[in-house]
């Protein structure tokens, strides 16, 4: 399957931001059919199954599917869609670790309801990507988070350096239904649309206990959040969000604050140029009536040129040039990023791993290059170093201990036959022959 977006597809959303773009108070009335069609319908399902992932709570597979046959399987989901009959199953909640500890729960929904939200995500996208604030940059097509991290640096290095550093309590969690439905409904009006929606946002949770009892939670009871997890939640998060940037926006507080807003979902800093006390108050105010809470405990005041602060793995600040240089503000892969990765390193490069190294060593080479393409921006000579310093260390205690050397083993496995004929792949190398100016 082509996940090439097909040309009727890609003239539709042309059409609906076009739309939406030229005419910013139009609302959209007739919609459903579009998350009905066919074509649509076929392209949500691709892209789900681009994306993979668990089944849901009835354990329907994507091979299971496909054994029986797709276009069988569309069709009937299709026949539910246009009868109006199409009801969401539970999501299955699991618990995953968090970086810096603790665990945040995770939805999965079924693969039919995967493929519904991916339907009405097609259409809905573009409607509403015509009037984000320029300052949002989560979820939206060809925006990134280093797209974020680099207007960030771009406004220190213009003086906007004193910073309210945000982060907001549980925010998936507590965006109220309620409001959501009304900023969505401030462009789509077509009312089985809003259904479909409103479905989504109060589908039951299925949890099992450690003994696989069943407990459910949630459903029409439910008032609060969107399941992290689902396709259709980033986008209905990046619209409620926005209602905070537009409002700061149309109240004129980047005027008054000498400031600026960059956010990713519910990641967002506010740099200024001495205002930013006056900006976080007026941002905790306006917070709580949008019925969300700043976590006070990681939210806070800095000036940044003395001190630095993260955004998005990356930490932004003072920084010194090699050898007692100068000072400049700059931007590097934060010390919780550089600890993550030498985790995932050392989970796959333990001892009882049995494995073939060719797949030892291909597996280990993903985790670096999905680091180093993130962490491509900025300061990143020493953290490459020190990234591929734990790679060495790790991979020779590894392959020692697999060979039974006796030892460091250091003569057997040197750093450059590590690099050189076990092709481990060395970060400051590769990014040296790319870009050397790049890195100091």
């Amino acid at each position: 399957m082509s996940l090439e977006t097909p040309d009727k597809i890609r003239s539709l959303q042309r059409k609906l931001y076009c739309k939406a773009k030229a005419e910013p108070a139009f609302r959209f009335y007739i919609l459903y059919d579009k998350i009905c069609r066919e074509d649509v319908l076929l392209r949500a399902y691709t892209l789900a199954r681009a994306n993979a992932g668990a089944p849901g709570v009835d354990g329907m597979t994507f091979g299971q599917i496909e054994g029986a046959g797709v276009d069988a399987w569309l069709a009937g989901l299709r026949e539910d869609l246009v009868s109006k009959t199409y009801q969401p199953d539970p999501v299955r909640r699991v618990m995953i670790p968090k970086p810096g500890g603790g665990e945040r729960p995770l939805g999965i929904p079924t693969i039919r309801d995967r493929v519904v939200q991916a339907a009405a995500k097609i259409v809905l996208e573009p409607i509403f990507e015509a009037g984000f604030e320029d300052s949002a940059y989560g979820y939206r097509p060809r925006r990134s988070a280093i797209d974020a991290v680099k207007e960030t640096h771009r406004l220190l290095c213009r003086g906007y350096t004193d910073v309210v550093d945000a982060d907001l309590s549980k925010y998936f969690d507590t965006i109220p239904h309620a409001d959501l439905l009304r900023s969505v409904a401030r462009r789509v009006l077509d009312r089985n649309v809003l259904r479909l929606i409103k479905l989504w946002l109060q589908v039951p949770v299925e949890e099992r206990d450690g003994d696989g009892k069943r407990h459910m939670s949630g459903g029409k009871s439910s008032t609060r959040g969107t399941p992290q997890g689902g396709v259709a939640s980033p986008l209905l998060s990046v619209i409620y969000m926005n209602r905070f940037l537009k409002h700061w926006r149309l109240t004129g507080r980047g005027e008054v604050f000498h400031a600026h807003v960059i956010s990713y979902a519910d990641d967002f800093v506010i740099l200024s140029r001495g205002h930013a006390e006056e900006a976080l108050t007026w941002t905790r105010a306006v917070m709580t009536k949008l019925g969300l809470t700043l976590n006070e405990a990681k939210t806070s005041v800095k000036n940044a040129r003395r001190e630095g602060f993260d955004f998005l793995g990356y930490t932004l600040g003072p920084r010194h040039l090699p050898n007692g240089g100068r000072w400049y503000l700059g931007a590097s892969s934060s010390k919780k990023s550089m600890q993550r990765v030498k985790v995932k390193i050392g989970e796959l490069l333990v001892p009882g791993n049995k494995g073939a190294w060719d797949e030892v060593r291909a597996r280990l080479n993903r985790v670096l290059r999905g680091w180093s393409a993130y962490f491509s921006y900025g300061a990143l000579a020493s953290a490459y170093e020190a990234v591929d310093q734990h790679v060495y260390d790790r991979t020779r205690h590894f392959l020692r201990q697999r060979h039974k050397v006796q030892g460091r083993g250091a003569d057997q496995f040197s750093r450059e036959h590590v690099y050189g004929e076990l092709a481990v792949r060395c970060l400051r190398r590769e990014r040296s022959r790319s870009s050397p100016w790049a890195l100091r």
